[in-house]
């Protein structure tokens, strides 16, 4: 498998993150359809890789264009996705490493069937399916977050025996109530972050904390074959065009070019690939090393830590890594449904209107990827531009991540968003879960978006329920 698949506590989100992001296409610039007709092929969210099924699986197939020569390394990358990682040294070689400082055993903790996790729903229950990111005012070696000094870049709650877990994070929530321009009344939840049971004493007093949910993986290796010509003509980071918004790409550390590139992958873009997304997530989620990051994730304040079996090889191989790499690169998306319906094209038409799809990109083209041929030259529907947005102060982490600032989050991808509760059992929506669903997740648009999230809150209800249901068609 070729490396070019090199593929807050004050929180916030995107329909941005769906959210970062209601707030365009340098292939194709967005325009609002011209009546309420679909277009030829745009069931297809995925092109060719595209995916019908609206089972609980949906999330979970290989592209429906790859060969089935292919499909083996899939399900094999499915397995090293799937599997617990256990502790070692074991007699599962192979699959041992755990720790010692970890979030989950494996990607599927976080990522139930590929999909998108979710916050605790009571202060009981363990946060498992989101994390929450730690750093300190200044940046590191190569232009990322600082990390907090005593627990590093990330708060891990568990550690293998004989080493201590990090703390306990927990999340409870306070109701804003809210009026539609219409009278009728919402109320949405904002969320307060606190960490309990630190284990290697206080934090520096000006750690930053940002809490991030699991993203969805369908589509991933689509994401990062746009070429990255088409990601820069869609960036106007001075408005020039005097449109109220203004995206930008992040620039991010590539470890195998050993310099800065476009960020495509995390809520804030912060990585450039589908495998250094892997690799970082290996090692931060679950204490697996990788010949991209060898060393274990102790900071010098934790000795059980870095007193903890090593072995001294990467835990997961190159092998290893370079199957999860394709199997999530390879994820295929679900395809639309009911996009004929007139109600969803009214939507769709509402949704042009409002704005949103000047950062939720409706359409774009995928260039040739090196040894992808499934996710070469697609016309794909991810809606997103890949782009920062300032999404105001109501999503703010106030944690800066390389080149994005603490308002700034990428516009996350929107196809697949109408399966999730069907997939994931919830429709917690932005980057840290707090909204209830796709309506609140636009009411918390602000910055750049508060024009779309405006134009939403004065329409009609029958205007803002055909907006959701086409919404729920992606």
């Amino acid at each position: 498998m070729s490396s070019a698949i090199r593929v807050r506590a004050r929180a916030g989100w995107s329909l941005a993150l769906i959210t970062a992001a209601l707030a365009g296409c340098a292939s194709e610039e967005p325009s609002a359809p011209k009546g309420l007709e679909a277009e030829v092929g745009e069931e297809l969210s995925g092109g060719a890789t595209t995916i019908f099924d609206t089972s609980p699986s949906a999330f979970s197939y290989s592209a429906r264009n790859m060969t089935s020569a292919r499909r083996s390394d899939f399900f094999v990358g499915n397995s090293f996705f799937r599997d617990n990682w256990v502790i070692a040294p074991a007699s599962t070689k192979g699959r041992d490493g755990l720790g010692p400082l970890h979030n989950a055993r494996s990607c599927s903790s976080c990522h139930f069937k590929d999909g998108r996790g979710r916050p605790p729903e009571s202060i009981e229950e363990p946060m498992v399916e989101m994390l929450i990111r730690l750093s300190v005012p200044g940046v590191d070696g190569v232009g990322g977050p600082a990390p907090e000094p005593i627990y590093g870049g990330q708060l891990q709650p568990n550690g293998i025996p004989g080493v201590p877990g990090e703390g306990r994070p927990q999340v409870t929530y306070e109701e804003v109530p809210g009026t539609y321009e219409d009278g009728e009344a919402y109320s949405l939840r904002r969320p307060t972050y606190t960490i309990e049971e630190l284990n290697y004493g206080p934090f520096a007093s000006d750690v930053m904390l940002s809490p991030r949910v699991a993203p969805g993986m369908v589509g991933l290796g689509l994401l990062e074959a746009i070429p990255e010509e088409t990601l820069l003509a869609l960036a106007d980071p001075d408005d020039e065009d005097g449109d109220g918004i203004s995206g930008r790409p992040n620039h991010v550390w590539d470890a195998h070019e050993r310099t800065q590139v476009i960020g495509r992958f995390g809520w804030k873009a912060s990585l450039p690939t589908v495998e250094q997304q892997t690799a970082a997530a290996f090692l931060h989620d679950m204490g697996i090393t990788t010949e991209l990051h060898p060393d274990q994730n102790c900071t010098d304040a934790q000795a059980e830590c870095l007193a903890a079996y090593d072995d001294g090889e990467p835990e997961a191989s190159a092998k290893i890594l370079s199957r999860t790499t394709f199997y999530s690169a390879t994820l295929a998306v679900p395809g639309r449904r009911n996009w004929e319906d007139q109600t969803i094209l009214r939507g769709k038409a509402l949704f042009h209107d409002a704005g949103c799809a000047s950062c939720h990109t409706p359409k774009l083209q995928t260039g040739v990827l090196e040894d992808f041929p499934e996710l070469s030259e697609q016309t794909i529907r991810p809606f997103t531009d890949l782009l920062l947005h300032d999404m105001g102060e109501g999503l703010a982490d106030d944690r800066p991540d390389f080149e994005a600032d603490g308002r700034e989050w990428r516009t996350p991808p929107l196809w697949g968003v109408g399966l999730i509760p069907v997939v994931n059992r919830h429709q917690f929506l932005l980057h840290d879960g707090r909204a209830r669903g796709l309506a609140e997740a636009i009411l918390w648009h602000g910055g750049e978006a508060e024009r779309a999230r405006e134009a939403f809150r004065g329409m009609p209800s029958e205007d803002r329920e055909a907006l959701l249901r086409f919404l729920e068609s992606l």
